[in-house]
């Protein structure tokens, strides 16, 4: 099978069950910035330890992306196709939830804001948060003009929490102290 279709030579690309849209289209800006959102959480994924690596969370969240995006890339009317193409539903938010708690309580309360930082791990986490966030924003975009499952935006909005305990929980393993803001630092620049 070759890699290459040529089909989107001319700016178009092809939606589950044939409609052809532009590659400028709400639905690939916000399918579009998972892919990117999975990619850098295969980046993230080598420099997690081994203790936050436990419950395979991180893998079944790349999964799920790859669902998501399914999801919207298919047309509210095409909707039928997507119970033959995905299997298996999303990590449920109560779970995810758990987690977070779990993540929270590894590392020391939160007493101020946190700017991205720390360890390598931290830092990949906070920057996959950012790009999660940039994704619920272009799903909130594609939800005004065209219908979409609700539970996408709640999921991608739980994410992001997800994604800022996973950062902090990465420096407070690694022994590596939060970078917290300051409204002073930087003012006398």
């Amino acid at each position: 099978m070759k890699i290459y279709t040529r089909a989107g030579d001319e700016g178009t690309t092809g939606l589950f069950g044939g409609e052809r849209v532009s590659k400028s289209h709400l639905r690939l800006a916000a399918y579009g910035t998972l892919d990117e959102l999975n990619s850098l959480l295969g980046v993230l994924a080598p420099h997690l330890s081994p203790a936050l690596k436990s419950g395979g969370h991180l893998e079944r969240v790349q999964h799920d992306l790859f669902t998501l995006g399914a999801t919207l890339a298919t047309p509210a009317d095409r909707s039928d196709l997507l119970g033959q193409r995905l299997d298996r539903g999303t990590w449920p938010i109560a779970a995810m939830e758990a987690d977070i708690d779990r993540l929270t309580a590894l590392a020391p309360a939160l007493t101020a804001f946190v700017l991205p930082g720390g360890c390598q791990a931290s830092a990949y986490a906070h920057w996959a948060r950012t790009v999660c966030r940039r994704a619920e924003r272009e799903t909130v975009a594609l939800a005004a003009a065209e219908p979409i499952p609700s539970d996408v935006l709640v999921y991608l909005n739980r994410l992001s929490d997800w994604l800022f305990a996973l950062a902090r929980a990465a420096n407070a393993v690694a022994a590596v102290p939060d970078i917290t803001w300051s409204p002073r630092e930087g003012a006398d620049r």
